[in-house]
């Protein structure tokens, strides 16, 4: 829910098949969102090579996201629990700095606007799932943790824009129309450095980190909260953004001229 009590209802999709995806956006796209009831409707497509992907998992065995599609899992990995470790799971990053690069292009039709963005754009979607917690971690979780969570994901979404945050959403995941107990952040980055940057050193990452540590050195083994994310670094072509109908400032719409 934004801070005005708009409401909005998203639907991640993930696609093993891009030519699967293309057949399916030529049936549907347009009448999607062409339809016109009083609300604004987007799409933001990401079609990233595995190279310039990352997923990590807190523990094994409820997949998130793309992780969905995977036939298993890797087991542990070693570049991980030390900042850079991010940039090192990215198998791209071995030859290529993943720079920004560019410029956005936009196209405005009336009350629709297409964009397609710079090459070395990110896309992060980190997520927390505590279905599986007792009542006191579950107490401890949403008393100690969530509150500052909360708080840095709402710090970039309003002013993220001044250290390379596009657009930030923290949303609830709702099954059969109910919210349950997970929610995930997803943000736009001008590149991969200016997350990295938020995420060793803002105020407001600190303050996540340090909660998180605190809650699961107190718990240790025991802890039951799930914790995942995945990263993607975007080159030229690989994404397209177009929005219907949308308030000032929904997603990269706060991030292009006029």
């Amino acid at each position: 829910m934004a801070p005005d009590g708009v409401v909005d209802v998203v639907t991640a999709a993930y696609w093993d098949d891009p030519a699967a995806f293309d057949r399916w956006s030529a049936a549907h796209r347009e009448s999607w969102l062409d339809v016109r009831d009083g609300c604004g409707r987007w799409a933001e497509v990401l079609r990233p090579t595995a190279e310039a992907h990352e997923t990590l998992f807190s523990s094994l065995g409820r997949p998130e996201g793309v992780a969905v599609l995977a036939d298993g899992w890797s087991g542990e990995v070693a570049e991980h629990g030390y900042w850079g470790g991010m940039r090192d799971r990215l198998p791209l990053s071995q030859t290529d700095p993943l720079v920004a690069t560019g410029s956005p292009s936009v196209e405005r039709d009336g009350d629709r606007v297409r964009i397609r963005p710079h090459g070395g754009m990110c896309l992060i979607r980190s997520g927390q799932d505590w279905t599986d917690t007792d009542d006191a971690e579950r107490e401890m979780y949403l008393r100690d943790v969530e509150p500052v969570l909360r708080a840095g994901m709402d710090f970039l979404r309003a002013e993220g824009s001044g250290i390379g945050c596009y657009t930030n959403r923290y949303l609830t995941v709702v099954e059969d129309g109910n919210p349950v107990e997970r929610t995930f952040g997803m943000g736009w980055w001008r590149s991969l450095a200016d997350l990295e940057r938020w995420a060793e050193s803002h105020p407001t990452h600190v303050a996540i980190f340090g909660a998180a540590m605190r809650y699961l050195s107190t718990l240790g083994p025991a802890a039951r909260l799930r914790l995942y994310h995945e990263v993607s670094v975007v080159a030229d072509g690989e994404a397209f953004f177009e929005y219907v109908g949308c308030r000032p400032g929904t997603g990269l719409l706060g991030a292009v001229p006029g």
